[in-house]
């Protein structure tokens, strides 16, 4: 579980303009396909001195067909997309509040990975991706998954979120993380030995100074009890953030510098 290197903005534009020229071509019939192939092989024969082969005239047919999109140039580009990414940083955009414990405990290291387990909430899992994190999400529910990508799809932030239906019973991290956020989802079922064997992973592959955040008690249901949690992250620099009415408890641990 790697961190990957973040793409350039140069990338994402290339990207967006090869998605859109795929797009168009599968959006009209094959006799307007060749129409704009005979266009592009009168525009490269008039070129002086030029051998027309076959990569020559299909760059020239997307040519064409950035043409009639009038997709906007790089700069342009640019420009819109460092504003909607301005945009996206704002916890307020994602239905969060500035005093959010996700918010705060990360604002210190906004680039890192990420592992959000259970039910991922899409407001905190885009929000980090926003922000520049690697986000991977795991969880037993698909649509939870299905829907994460989706927004992220959405959001342009494709390239920083990941998902996998699988669970604590049988998978553990294989790479450094920088923070870790539960919900109650990512330890139902499991025994308290299995709870700790996990956390005790989990610790393991967090880099120093980065942060825990998990809710200790779900609504309705116990599934991890504060004094548990107290007892698994001694040495921790440790805080809990108190519910109000039916939410849960969320306890912050960050891993102390070495």
């Amino acid at each position: 579980m790697a961190t990957q290197p973040a793409r350039s903005l140069k990338h994402e534009y290339e990207l967006f303009v090869e998605e859109e020229i795929e797009n168009y071509k599968e959006s009209i019939p094959r006799s307007a396909i060749l129409a704009i192939g005979d266009e592009a092989v009168r525009t490269l024969s008039a070129e002086p001195q030029l051998a027309l082969t076959e990569m020559l005239l299909w760059e020239e047919v997307d040519r064409v067909i950035v043409r009639r999109l009038r997709l906007p140039a790089y700069t342009t580009w640019r420009k819109r997309r460092l504003k909607i990414l301005a945009e996206l940083r704002r916890p307020e955009h994602w239905g969060l509040h500035p005093d959010d414990p996700v918010v705060r405990a990360l604002r210190p290291a906004a680039e890192g990975h990420v592992l959000v387990a259970g039910v991922p909430r899409d407001a905190q899992t885009l929000y980090l991706a926003a922000n520049g994190c690697e986000v991977t999400a795991i969880g037993p529910e698909s649509e939870a998954l299905e829907r994460v990508l989706i927004a992220a799809e959405e959001a342009g932030l494709t390239d920083r979120v990941h998902a996998l239906d699988a669970d604590f019973s049988s998978w553990i991290p294989d790479g450094p993380l920088h923070a870790v956020i539960c919900t109650p989802e990512a330890f139902i079922g499991l025994s308290a030995a299995e709870r700790a064997r996990v956390i005790a992973a989990l610790q393991s592959a967090t880099a120093d100074g980065g942060v825990h955040l998990l809710q200790a008690i779900a609504v309705g249901k116990k599934t991890l009890s504060l004094t548990e949690l107290h007892r698994w992250y001694e040495g921790w620099e440790v805080t809990v953030e108190q519910g109000d009415g039916l939410k849960a408890n969320t306890f912050l641990a960050r891993k102390e510098l070495s």
